[in-house]
């Protein structure tokens, strides 16, 4: 069978077209990707802040624990210190009602997807 020169440059263009549109459509996939990739690493980052925020409340609770039941003011400055640094616009307070200990933590998360940029983690503690 015979192949005439007339059909080989219609199906020349073919190919490279297929090819163009499989690079489009590679290009599509790779940036969902990366948007995936993006939002993965903001709620993770929102985690680590989550995470950090409920550590220090437990510490603070934990200091007083070995105080006897009291809040120090070197305690409460190195904690204040602490929330400060290890989360953004870290802030806490401590309020004590009888031998309940309720402590709350707030931080900015500007980063998350929730739609709040203020977060507050609050425990509740018997001493």
């Amino acid at each position: 069978m015979m192949i005439s020169q007339k059909n080989i440059n219609k199906c020349a263009g073919f190919s490279l077209l297929e090819i163009l549109i499989t690079v489009f459509i590679l290009a599509i996939g790779l940036l969902g990707l990366a948007a995936l990739q993006m939002t993965s690493l903001k709620n993770n980052h929102s985690a680590q802040h989550r995470t950090s925020a409920v550590v220090l409340a437990y510490d603070i609770a934990d200091r007083m624990r070995l105080n006897k039941g009291t809040l120090e003011p070197g305690d409460l400055i190195d904690w204040k210190t602490e929330l400060s640094t290890s989360i953004p616009s870290g802030d806490g307070s401590v309020a004590i009602t009888g031998n309940i200990v309720t402590v709350v933590v707030q931080w900015d998360d500007s980063r998350a997807t929730s739609g709040t940029t203020t977060q507050s983690f609050s425990v509740d503690t018997e001493l």
